[in-house]
Parts: C-alpha cells; sequence; structure tokens
C-alpha cells in the first residue's frame, strides 16, 4: 500500500507540472491578445529579425462579440514583444474582406445593423494606435453597399483585398490566412 502511495503522489506531482497554464494580459495591446508564457523554446525566435505579416480576414463570427481574428493580431503584436522583438521590427496589417467587413462599420452603423455598439470598436482603435494596418477590401464594401463614412474612422479602403494582399506581400509581409 505504502508503495502504490508513493506511486500515486509522484505521478501527481510531476503531472501537476503539465497543468495548464493561464493566459496573460498584453503587455503591449492592453485589454487585448492574452498570450501564454513559453518557457525554454526549442524552436527559437531570433529578436533581429523584421516580423512583417498580413492577417487575410474573410470571416466574421458573432454580432455580439469581438471578432477573433482581430484579437489574434493583437495577440502576435503582444507575444513577440514579449519575446524581446523591438516593436519597431513588428508591422502587422489586416485585410478585411467577406463578412468581416461589417466588424468594421462604426458604432451608429453597427447599432443600426444590429441593434448594438460594435464590439470591435475599441479592439481596431487601440490596433491602429499601436500602428497595426486596417484595410478594408474596396469591392467588399461596394458589394455590401458600406460607404466609408459607415466605416470606423480607423479603417483604410483598398481596391481590393487581393490588391491589398499583393501589395503587402510585394513589400516583404508574410501572409498569415485562418
Amino acid at each position: 500500500m505504502k508503495k502504490l502511495t508513493f506511486l500515486l503522489l509522484t505521478i501527481g506531482l510531476s503531472a501537476s507540472g503539465y497543468a495548464q497554464q493561464k493566459a496573460h494580459k498584453g503587455s503591449v495591446i492592453k485589454n487585448y491578445g492574452e498570450t501564454f508564457t513559453v518557457d525554454a523554446p526549442t524552436f527559437k525566435t531570433p529578436i533581429n529579425a523584421p516580423y512583417k505579416v498580413v492577417f487575410d480576414i474573410g470571416k466574421s463570427y458573432s454580432s455580439d462579440k469581438m471578432n477573433p481574428l482581430f484579437n489574434t493580431a493583437a495577440r502576435f503584436v503582444n507575444m513577440h514583444a514579449e519575446a524581446g522583438v523591438p516593436l519597431n521590427q513588428i508591422q502587422v496589417a489586416l485585410v478585411i474582406h467577406g463578412s468581416a467587413a461589417f466588424d468594421v462599420l462604426n458604432d451608429k452603423e453597427y447599432q443600426l445593423k444590429f441593434g448594438r455598439t460594435n464590439p470591435n470598436t475599441e479592439l481596431l482603435s487601440v490596433l491602429k494606435q499601436n500602428n497595426v494596418r486596417l484595410i478594408l477590401c474596396g469591392q467588399t464594401a461596394a458589394h455590401k453597399n458600406l460607404k466609408p463614412s459607415q466605416l470606423s474612422p480607423d479603417i483604410q479602403l483598398a481596391l481590393s483585398a487581393m490588391t491589398a494582399l499583393v501589395q503587402l506581400q510585394n513589400n516583404d509581409y508574410r501572409l498569415i490566412n485562418f
């Protein structure tokens, strides 16, 4: 019985080292983009390299919740800054199209369409304040009959998502597509 108790205690203590970590708030983009600490990663993150990324965001998930892909951009900034990458080496752009276009409506227009304020407004503003480019597909906007005056003031309007993606990739941005 003592051996069994010792064995169970040993297994329990060693397994506790693998307990789920808690995410922590971002150090750069506050209140968004929670990350986890990764102790001693074996695939190293070079902190002197540029991190130029473009997120292709074409889907909205819920009119009453923040678009999680916008939050992923905040997480990208936070985790790389926390890993030691200087902020001037982190360049992020979001190219928004499809159903995600409604996620960048200003609060007045969002209220008219969905009966609530836009849950993305604050995050979009904070992303913009942290030099994240927010680019809406002009073709999507035209197709959905969205006028620039209906959009968040933080949004840039491109000819198309395809054009913006090509331009950014020609400028050494790497595509992240979910």
